[in-house]
């Protein structure tokens, strides 16, 4: 099932009727960070798990 441009204006416009524009400014607001600090932890949790390289294992 796709959503076309017509459902997608509708959806948004069902949104700002519901929440208003402020309190959606503030939930964008909140998903943007979420998305920062996840992508975030996904970097910091990829360096954790690499393998030593070569020179550090002679160490």
């Amino acid at each position: 099932m796709r959503l076309g441009t017509t459902e997608i204006i509708l959806i948004v416009v069902l949104a700002l009727v519901l929440f208003g524009g402020g309190k959606l400014a503030g939930v964008g607001k909140a998903l943007g960070q979420s998305i920062r600090d996840f992508k975030r932890e996904m970097k910091a949790d990829d360096k954790k798990n690499e393998e030593p390289k070569a020179e550090d294992k002679a160490e």
